[in-house]
């Protein structure tokens, strides 16, 4: 039923218009594992499916065939057998065209790239289904999805074969945003202020599956602390399994990340290439593609720079997380995740986690500031002095020292936003010394790229700025309310 989602109402409303075209239409949904994507088309259209399959993991031609006519069987009443795949899906044909009663035939292929067994046609045979048949009726709704976003993007929605240009819809399924997840804990009766769910969205981001596994009877740090750092939790193995789950050679991908983990700031595509060892050429930037599809990298142009200086910065919550406290396999400790808590390594991962949950949520930010007219370019900047800069004595003592920018906001409307994400368990205070800092870095901006934009300085925290003579000269401010706000 529509009313269990929870979010997801943009997609909502497209699939509700494509039932409604009047044409048969191809639609593949695709994103990471455990995002909901199965669950979405479940409650959804699962009354009106007039067939759904599921492809089975580690199976065969054979078994997969058989899973397929079994699943028609079961549906249609039939006693179906099929030899190969264009059979089977010829007999799939002759049962929707016994169907009078729907006026719209909706399909369901779930998991998909299963079903493309080694040597098995499977691909072929759909291509034929679809060309051949069910494009030329106006009445097939196929939908299609897979966490082997690979697969998924290379076989359907970019394919260059027979369903090019054939997928009619395609649609990201996204983890939640804090406006979902704190709608999620809601329904299910969680009592989790906001600044715990901020705590959570910093370890587990949005995936709905890890937000399944936690208990309301616990607090976020006691649910960390069971599904990541007990023996046997849920969330153990959870970084191998995704990896491998959506990529098919997942070894080269995981190798990027791991890269990345260590430059917060983000590295250039020939940064990464030295560092990985990866030969640079295309299927290079297939991967960096397929990471930034499923939205464990971003890729941005630094404010003035072109875009061959472009750079893929590491932002999902899990994987930083894996990285900084899973890898390698922690010894399991009673308490071990809440003991951390208090300890410098937490600190300084909790400001770097937080400046993340701040790029994920950067309509929301552009939202609260009152931009949103604009158009609004939010990238980083970063100044490191040529050597003959440091060694000239008569060269600026500010514009000797390096200095990096996380987030600014390049706007249309003749101003830069330059963002301080600072986390903090209670109002954040600015004091004399951080003050005189963000003063020096607005200055060697201002300086080095000789912008004539008006510089805005503003801060984004949980709980907002502890009213002092410092935070009085800040014109504007982010709070962790408007993170929550709906994009």
């Amino acid at each position: 039923m529509k009313e269990n989602i929870i979010g997801r109402e943009t997609q909502i409303a497209d699939l509700e218009t494509y039932m409604e075209s009047g044409r048969s239409e191809f639609i593949a949904i695709y994103g990471r594992r455990r995002v909901g994507k199965t669950y979405l088309v479940k409650e959804l259209f699962e009354s009106q499916l007039l067939f759904r399959v599921t492809g089975m993991d580690n199976v065969n031609t054979q078994g997969q065939m058989q899973n397929f006519c079994h699943s028609m069987n079961i549906q249609f009443g039939a006693n179906h057998h099929a030899a190969n795949w264009i059979e089977a899906f010829h007999l799939l044909e002759k049962e929707i065209e016994k169907d009078q009663d729907k006026d719209v035939k909706i399909l369901f292929f779930d998991e998909l790239p299963w079903f493309d067994t080694r040597g098995s046609d499977f691909i072929s045979a759909l291509e034929h289904f679809w060309n051949d048949w069910a494009s030329y009726r106006r009445d097939i709704k196929l939908i299609t999805c897979g966490s082997a976003t690979t697969w998924m993007l290379d076989k359907v929605i970019n394919s260059r074969g027979g369903l090019h240009n054939r997928v009619t819809h395609k649609i990201l399924l996204s983890p939640f945003s804090l406006y979902e997840v704190e709608k999620y804990f809601k329904s299910r009766g969680f009592l989790y202020e906001r600044g715990e769910i901020i705590d959570c969205y910093m370890a587990m981001g949005g995936v709905a599956y890890y937000l399944s596994l936690f208990s309301n009877s616990l607090s976020v740090a006691q649910n960390i602390q069971r599904l990541c750092f007990t023996a046997g939790g849920e969330m153990t193995d959870e970084f191998d399994k995704l990896f491998r789950s959506l990529f098919k050679k997942s070894d080269n991908h995981v190798a990027i990340v791991t890269a990345l983990k260590e430059k917060g700031m983000g590295m250039t595509r020939l940064e990464l290439i030295e560092a990985t060892k990866l030969p640079n050429n295309g299927n290079f930037s297939r991967l960096l593609n397929e990471l930034e599809q499923c939205e464990f990298i971003r890729s941005f142009t630094p404010f003035g720079k072109t875009q061959k200086d472009r750079v893929y910065q590491l932002i999902d919550p899990f994987t930083l997380f894996y990285f900084r406290f899973m890898h390698p396999k922690t010894t399991y400790l009673n308490k071990h995740w809440i003991k951390m808590q208090s300890t410098p390594k937490c600190q300084s991962w909790a400001g770097y986690a937080f400046e993340i949950v701040c790029l994920h949520h950067i309509n929301q930010i552009v939202k609260a500031l009152g931009i949103d007219g604009c158009i609004n370019i939010p990238c980083s900047w970063a100044y490191r002095p040529s050597a003959a800069t440091i060694a000239n004595d008569e060269a600026d003592e500010d514009i000797k020292r390096g200095v990096q920018i996380d987030l600014l906001i390049d706007r249309s409307d003749r101003a830069i936003t330059v963002c301080e994400m600072k986390y903090s368990t209670h109002e954040y205070e600015i004091d004399k010394e951080y003050d005189s800092h963000v003063a020096r870095r607005m200055r060697i901006f201002s300086k080095v790229t000789k912008t004539r934009k008006t510089i805005i300085p503003t801060y984004i925290t949980p709980y907002g700025l502890y009213n002092n003579m410092y935070s009085r000269k800040i014109p504007r401010q982010v709070t962790g309310d408007d993170l929550f706000a709906m994009a």
